[in-house]
């Protein structure tokens, strides 16, 4: 991954081992299952994780249609299509692959100012991606996605910070 940075001069083996050390932490998190407690009800607003190679790391919004059993939903994804694009996806996914809709994030999403390693999501190819700011250059965010190892420059219009939902609440991280 190239170094791209604005303000710190980090030294290159220092910027690589920040990104090293802070994509272990982002793996770790987009690896490991939804810790909800939370019963989802017909008509709820979700995100499910993907858990699929490839998509690891990425979250899709999706309404539940209704509970299969206690570990399981039917769901409609928002921005999903079937593969003619005619309807949305419909899918079955565990619960240990949803949460609830984070707080949005209308005042990040262009006007606060997003730096150096911080830990965004990332509005792409119809889904949240969670990554690592591993760059500024002028306007544009160059972000560092540690399971697929893609380095691509966004605006900040589609960054938002990641949150996680821990012990029944929204942990900015």
């Amino acid at each position: 991954m190239a170094t791209i940075k604005e303000g710190k001069n980090y030294s290159e083996e220092d910027h690589q081992s920040r990104i090293a050390m802070i994509s272990r932490t982002v793996k770790r998190i987009a690896f490991k299952k939804q810790e909800t407690g939370k019963t989802f009800q017909k008509g709820d607003d979700v995100e499910v994780a993907s858990q699929e190679y490839g998509f690891i790391g990425s979250y899709y919004k999706a309404t539940i249609i209704s509970s299969i059993d206690n570990n399981k939903y039917w769901v409609k994804y928002t921005s999903l299509l079937t593969d003619d694009e005619s309807a949305p996806l419909k899918g079955v996914v565990t619960a240990s692959e949803l949460r609830p809709l984070p707080p949005e994030q209308y005042e990040t999403m262009s006007e606060k100012e997003f730096f150096l390693y911080d830990m965004v999501d990332v509005f792409a190819n119809d889904g949240w991606w969670f990554g690592i700011i591993s760059g500024i250059i002028g306007q544009e965010y160059y972000v560092y996605f540690p399971t697929t190892t893609d380095n691509i420059a966004y605006p900040s219009n589609v960054l938002r910070f990641h949150q996680e939902w821990l012990n029944e609440k929204w942990i900015l991280l």
